[in-house]
C-alpha cells in the first residue's frame, strides 16, 4: 500500500488543486507527504542485500491481455523514488511567485513527480510506458506557457524529439513483448525476465538499437540532444530541476532495467556504436558546453555532457561500473536540480544570466554563492561529493572490461578519453562560477537581494544527500549492487 500512497499522492494533489485547493500549501504538503513515505520505505521495510522486488502489489486489469497494475521495488528503483522525492519537495520550495495560471503550474509539477514515481515503481511494460507519458504532457505545458526567452520554439521542439523518441521507445517494447513465446508473453517485468534467454540473438540485437534510439532520445544522447539545453533555458527553474534532475533519468532506468538484463547479447554487439555516441556526449557537447555565453545555457549542456559518463557505466559490461551508473544517475539529479534553482533565483533577481552582464555576485547573494560553488564542486566531480563515487566506479569498472596486458581495448580507451570529460567540466564550471560571483560588482546590481532564508531548506537537503552519498557511498551501493549481481558475473 505504501507505494500506491507515495504514486498517487501528487496526482491526486495536482486534482485537488484544479479544482481549487490552495496551490502552493497542498502542493508542499503533497511533496512532503510523498517525500516522508518515501524515507519510510528506505528506511524501514527495505531489506537492502535482498535480490527481486519487494512491497509488490497486483491489480488485475485484462486477463485476456495479461495486463496488470503491478507496483514493486528494488534497490535501484528505491533509489528512483528517494530520487524524485527529493527533487520535487525541492522544486516546490524552490517556485517563486506565479502570476498567472497558478494552480495549473503547481499540477503540473505534481503531475511530473506522480508520473515519475509510476514509471519507476510499475512493473509492467504498459504502465511503465504510460506513467513515463503522463510526466511528459506538463513538461510540455510549462515551458511553452510560463517559460521564458524562445519559449514556444523550445516547447515545440522538445515535444517533436521526445514524441518521436517516444514513439521509437514502444516500437521497441512491443517487439520485446512479441520477441519471446506467445504462450510465455507477458507485460511483467518478472516474467519477461524468466524467458528472457529465449530470445534469439538476432532479435536482440534489433530490439536492443529500437530501446537504444527511443531511450536515447529521451536521455538527450549524442546527436539527438539538441532539444535538452534550449528546453531548459526556456523552462521556469522548478519545471528544468524535475526534468533534468528527475524525468530525463527515465530512459538510462529504462536501459538499466529492461535492455541490460533482458538483452544481454544486444547490448554486448552495440556496445561499439554506444562508447562512440556516449564519447560526442563527453567530449563534443563538453567543449560546446566551455563556449557557452549563457549561465542557462552552459548547465543546460553540461547536463548532456554528463549523461555520457552514466552512458559509459550502462556500456561498460561490469557490475562495478554499472552500479557506478546508478549511483550517478542520483548524484547527477542532484546536484543539476540544485544548480538549476540557484540560476533561476539569479535570473528572478537580475533578468538575465547572461555571463558578461553578471559578475560580483558574491558580494551581494553570499548564500547563493556558496550554494552554487558547492553545487558546481559536485557536478565537477570533487572528493567527498556522491558524483564523484560515481565517476571513479564508471571509470574503473569500464577500464576493467577486457583488459589486456598487451594492448588497449575500446574501454579502455574510452576511459582515458573520458577523463579528459572531467578537465572541461571543470573548465566550464569554474568559469562560470568566476563570472557570476567572483570579480568587480556592477552598480546595478548592488540592489539585488539574497536568497531568501527558507530556501536553506531545500538547499541543505540537496546538499546533505550529495554529500552522505560522497562519504558514506556503500549506503547507496549496498541498496543497488543487488539488482545488477544477476546482469554480471563478478569481474577478477
Amino acid at each position: 500500500m505504501i507505494l500506491l500512497f507515495i504514486v498517487f499522492c501528487p496526482i491526486v494533489a495536482a486534482l485537488a488543486i484544479l479544482v481549487g485547493a490552495s496551490p502552493r500549501r497542498t502542493a508542499l504538503w503533497a511533496a512532503g507527504l510523498t517525500l516522508a513515505a518515501t524515507a519510510l520505505a528506505y528506511l524501514g521495510g527495505f531489506e537492502a542485500g535482498q535480490r527481486g522486488f519487494q512491497f509488490v502489489s497486483s491489480y488485475p486489469i485484462s486477463s485476456d491481455w495479461r495486463i496488470n497494475f503491478t507496483l514493486g521495488i528494488d534497490g535501484l528503483s528505491l533509489m528512483m523514488l528517494v530520487l524524485t522525492a527529493v527533487v520535487t519537495f525541492t522544486a516546490i520550495w524552490f517556485t517563486g511567485k506565479i502570476t498567472q495560471y497558478e494552480h495549473a503550474f503547481y499540477a503540473c509539477l505534481l503531475f511530473i513527480a506522480g508520473g515519475a514515481m509510476g514509471a519507476f515503481a510499475s512493473l509492467d511494460l504498459v504502465f511503465f510506458y504510460a506513467f513515463h507519458e503522463l510526466a511528459l504532457i506538463p513538461t510540455f505545458l510549462l515551458i511553452g506557457i510560463w517559460g521564458s526567452g524562445n519559449r514556444q520554439a523550445a516547447a515545440w521542439k522538445i515535444t517533436i524529439y521526445l514524441a518521436t523518441g517516444s514513439f521509437i521507445l514502444l516500437l521497441g517494447l512491443i517487439m520485446l513483448y512479441r520477441s519471446v513465446p506467445e504462450a510465455a508473453r507477458s507485460f511483467d517485468f518478472r516474467a519477461l525476465q524468466k524467458v528472457a534467454s529465449t530470445i534469439p540473438a538476432e532479435a536482440q540485437s534489433n530490439i536492443f538499437l529500437m530501446l537504444l534510439i527511443g531511450f536515447g532520445i529521451l536521455i538527450s544522447l549524442f546527436p539527438f540532444h539538441t532539444w535538452a539545453p534550449e528546453a531548459y533555458a526556456s523552462a521556469p527553474a522548478p519545471a528544468a530541476m524535475l526534468h533534468a534532475g528527475v524525468l530525463k533519468k527515465f530512459g538510462l532506468y529504462g536501459l538499466l532495467r529492461l535492455a541490460l538484463p533482458l538483452l544481454p547479447e544486444g547490448a554486448q554487439h552495440w556496445s561499439t556504436l554506444l562508447i562512440v555516441l556516449l564519447l560526442g556526449n563527453i567530449i563534443y557537447v563538453g567543449l560546446v558546453t566551455i563556449a557557452q555565453k549563457r549561465l542557462d545555457w552552459m548547465l543546460g549542456y553540461s547536463s548532456v555532457m554528463h549523461m555520457g559518463y552514466i552512458f559509459l557505466g550502462i556500456a561498460s559490461g561490469t557490475l562495478l561500473g554499472t552500479a557506478g551508473a546508478a549511483v550517478l544517475i542520483f548524484a547527477h539529479g542532484i546536484s543539476i536540480a540544485l544548480l538549476f534553482g540557484i540560476a533561476g533565483e539569479i535570473r528572478e533577481r537580475s533578468g538575465t544570466l547572461l555571463l558578461t552582464d553578471l559578475g560580483g555576485l558574491g558580494k551581494v547573494m553570499p548564500r547563493a554563492a556558496l550554494a552554487f560553488g558547492l553545487a558546481a564542486f559536485a557536478s565537477i566531480g570533487l572528493p567527498g561529493f556522491a558524483n564523484f563515487t560515481g565517476e571513479v566506479m564508471v571509470l574503473f569498472g569500464t577500464f576493467r572490461n577486457g583488459a589486456n596486458p598487451d594492448h588497449f581495448t575500446i574501454f579502455q580507451i574510452a576511459t582515458v578519453l573520458a577523463l579528459w570529460g572531467v578537465v572541461i567540466s571543470a573548465v566550464y564550471m569554474l568559469r562560470a562560477y568566476r563570472s557570476v560571483f567572483m570579480g568587480a560588482l556592477r552598480e546595478s546590481w548592488s540592489g539585488l537581494t539574497d536568497l531568501r532564508r527558507g530556501l536553506r531548506v531545500p538547499i541543505g537537503i540537496l546538499v546533505a544527500m550529495s554529500l552522505w552519498f560522497g562519504f558514506f557511498p556503500q549506503s547507496f551501493v549496498r541498496i543497488v549492487s543487488p539488482t545488477f549481481k544477476s546482469y554480471f558475473a563478478p569481474k577478477p
